[in-house]
């Protein structure tokens, strides 16, 4: 696992040489006439203030930063790079009180639990984990029904998506369905995994 917080702070060279073992698992390095590949399969977790103060969209503190300042800030990565992170999040800034009585959530044995079902009902439709399927493979075990492939459809038109994009978005909902021990992926469940790559419409 590898987390960077504060993701725009780093070297824009370094960010974008993470597109490639994010696609293939593997790194390649070419020095003069020599040329090595190493493994590199790794979960990336990443955080970003919204904007250089870390206020926008607040409802505790003002925002200082001027429309250019956000734009060149949140413009620091790369349409590709983002196109390789599945999930958006937005976690907004929450007062103090509604922080400190908030009731107790799903606890992580039950949370890991569901994620293991999750998984070995993939790994026994498909052999492999819904983010490795590939080609012919998303087609076969990630097919949409008829509202399910309109909306998809009609988001990737409506965002801009890549095909990358789109096809990461698909493998998302696949992952809901299991999650929802649902054998088709339906279209509720490609509107949540729609709403998880909001942060990429926006700035994409």
């Amino acid at each position: 696992m590898l987390f960077l917080d504060e993701l725009p702070e780093f070297a824009r060279a370094a960010l974008e040489a993470l597109r490639e073992p994010l696609e293939t698992g593997h790194i390649t390095i070419a020095r003069a006439a020599r040329r090595s590949e190493f493994p590199a399969r790794f979960q990336l977790i990443a955080a970003m203030n919204p904007c250089p103060c870390g206020h926008l969209g607040s409802r505790l503190r003002s925002c200082r930063c001027t429309p250019d300042q956000v734009a060149r800030y949140q413009g620091r990565l790369s349409g590709p790079l983002l196109d390789r992170i599945d999930l958006h999040i937005e976690v907004p800034a929450i007062p103090p009180q509604e922080l400190l009585e908030a009731p107790p959530g799903e606890g992580s044995a039950e949370v890991r639990a569901r994620v293991t079902r999750a998984r070995e009902r993939a790994l026994e439709r498909q052999g492999q984990a819904n983010h490795a399927l590939a080609g012919a493979q998303i087609d076969r075990h990630a097919a949409l029904d008829a509202g399910a492939s309109q909306l998809l459809h009609k988001a990737a038109a409506k965002f801009g998506w890549s095909a990358r994009s789109t096809h990461r978005t698909l493998k998302v909902a696949r992952t809901i369905a299991d999650m929802a021990r649902c054998d088709a992926v339906e279209a509720s469940h490609v509107a949540e995994a729609m709403q998880y790559r909001r942060a990429l419409a926006a700035t994409g």
